[in-house]
């Protein structure tokens, strides 16, 4: 939040402003590290409180975080106190819930909390991922390295994402597009057509009859269609986070055409990549399983490591585990075990990651070069199916006079 002060200067001059902190005690306290003398200090105006206190409207997103992870790594590089570095790239946020978790963070950290136990406070923006490499970091006394590996790590993630998400952002416009245009010719072309080619008496095409049908079912039934959507979506909505839930979703995903292939990849580059680098940054196997089943974003894959960890605790090997499910491939399954044998699993790991985020650059790539001739023909192929349904009565009904 934001306080405003009066203060003096060693000078002896007059300064006013506006600080950022958690309260006004941390307020206090950064306004006297810069050798000033409070004169009055309170409280800025709150603003519409309601947007203030509605934090549902708020998020941190993954390039934030993985920005902050590494300027925080470079700052701790340079010997600045982690608390400094804190408050001062805090000051530096612009989100606003990001900037108060921060000086929240640095203000637990100054009350004598671990690093690592004051993120675990904030579990819906820090994930265990984040907290576990840091916590490790801590103990090992190398903070600075896990920092890196932290922001590389998330780095990597943001934009793997975002190729993904941005090849999907074409086609699914040019998708509700045509279906805006469809809805609009079955809507209010249709009604006034039906009513001239009903009087006329003659038969009507398979596809026209299919359009004046749809126009029917909307016309009488279209209130029931909206509200069965209504309660499907909230109802999705309400159960999205249960487990059975999840996992029928996650499973469909997997078995979308091309679609499928895509996300499994996406699992595997990202299961490789979180292991390797905890792995690389001094979490335990056990806890490393554990962290990836957590972060990896599929209850299916989840599932299989949570599975992993157990038997590997009972003495069995990963890869041996692995090579039993077919969501992982062979070549996966074949440098795991060489990994293990090896004694480089991070190693390993590190390099079946590159080559799945590789993969899916190359099937994203491709994909954004065919979709755009594919939608093309499929256009071409809706747009004449409408023509023909719309106008192939109103040639007959011409040529029948």
């Amino acid at each position: 939040m934001k306080f405003e002060y009066l203060a003096r200067t060693s000078q002896g001059e007059t300064q006013a402003g506006l600080i950022e902190a958690s309260n006004e005690t941390v307020a206090l306290k950064t306004l006297q590290e810069h050798r000033l003398i409070v004169l009055r200090l309170r409280p800025a105006d709150k603003g519409f409180i309601l947007l203030r206190k509605i934090k549902i409207f708020s998020r941190v997103n993954k390039k934030e975080m993985f920005v902050f992870f590494r300027q925080l790594a470079i700052l701790v590089e340079a010997g600045v106190p982690l608390i400094q570095s804190l408050r001062a790239l805090g000051g530096r946020l612009k989100n606003a819930l990001f900037r108060e978790i921060v000086f929240e963070v640095a203000e637990d950290i100054d009350g004598g909390a671990s690093f690592s136990k004051a993120l675990n406070r904030y579990p819906n923006t820090f994930s265990p991922f984040c907290i576990n490499l840091i916590k490790t970091g801590e103990v090992s006394g190398s903070l600075q390295k896990s920092l890196t590996y932290l922001a590389d790590y998330l780095e990597k993630q943001h934009y793997l994402a975002s190729k993904v998400r941005n090849a999907m952002i074409y086609p699914l416009f040019i998708l509700a597009v045509f279906v805006v245009v469809t809805l609009l010719v079955v809507t209010m072309v249709m009604p006034t057509l039906t009513t001239i080619l009903i009087e006329t008496g003659q038969e009507l095409p398979l596809s026209t009859r299919i359009l004046i049908g749809t126009n029917n079912f909307f016309r009488n039934w279209g209130w029931l269609a909206l509200v069965g959507l209504v309660v499907a979506g909230f109802l999705l909505f309400r159960y999205r986070k249960t487990t059975k839930l999840r996992i029928i979703l996650d499973r469909i995903e997997l078995k979308l055409p091309i679609l499928g292939g895509i996300f499994r990849q996406i699992y595997l580059a990202r299961l490789a990549d979180t292991l390797s680098v905890l792995i690389k940054g001094g979490v335990s196997l056990l806890r490393s399983l554990s962290v990836a089943g957590e972060v990896v974003g599929s209850m299916v894959f989840q599932r299989i490591i949570f599975r992993a960890r157990d038997e590997v605790k009972a003495g069995r090997s990963i890869s041996d585990v692995l090579e039993s499910y077919r969501d992982f491939p062979p070549i996966f399954c074949q440098m795991v075990r060489i990994g293990e044998k090896t004694g480089k699993l991070d190693y390993i790991l590190d390099k079946l990651s590159t080559f799945y985020s590789k993969e899916v650059e190359s099937i994203v790539n491709n994909l954004s070069q065919l979709i755009e001739p594919i939608l093309i023909v499929c256009l071409a192929m809706g747009v004449a199916v409408l023509v023909f349904a719309v106008f192939m009565p109103i040639y007959g009904l011409v040529g029948a006079f």
